[in-house]
């Protein structure tokens, strides 16, 4: 639960001292493993959450029925733990998003991501560009939450 709490500064230069001693700095694995710690956390909340409001006697009952343990978790948790994955899954996406410090810190000088693209536009001026990629980036993230409460059923659980 560690990048829940430590600022992503910390993070950066922790990964960035850890990376150099691996060999890993400047590597898109690299910088992949770098974000996938910084948001399992929020994947996990969201999917305890979750599974928290699972009977445990629906998959016994599916157990009872024939099931094998994978079929059952496939066929009847998962399915109960689907909105909380989901959830999970944009929070992780936002969060990645949102983190330029320990993605300056891990990207060779040669690689861009597109956070770290805006970020240095806006330092350097105002682009109109920058506005262009950020309505567009408002309109997928409100696509995106549209097609997940279709999917999933996010007002059932408000």
């Amino acid at each position: 639960m560690a990048p829940l709490i430590l600022p992503a500064v910390v993070i950066g230069v922790a990964l960035l001292q850890y990376y150099n001693l691996t060999g890993l700095r400047g590597s898109l694995f690299g910088l992949l493993m770098a974000h996938a710690v910084i948001t399992v956390p929020y994947v996990l909340r969201a999917a305890l959450a979750s599974l928290s409001g699972v009977d445990i006697a629906t998959e016994e009952a599916a157990r009872v029925l024939g099931a094998s343990g994978f079929e059952a978790f496939r066929l009847v948790t998962l399915p109960l733990i689907q909105p909380g994955l989901v959830a999970g899954g944009l929070f992780a996406f936002i969060t990645s998003l949102d983190n330029v410090p320990v993605t300056i810190f891990l990207i060779s000088a040669n690689q861009t991501t597109l956070p770290v693209l805006i970020f240095t536009s806006v330092e350097m001026g105002i682009d109109p560009s920058v506005a262009a990629v950020s309505t567009l980036l408002i309109l997928a993230t409100g696509l995106i939450l549209l097609i997940a409460e279709r999917r999933s059923g996010f007002h059932r659980f408000v």
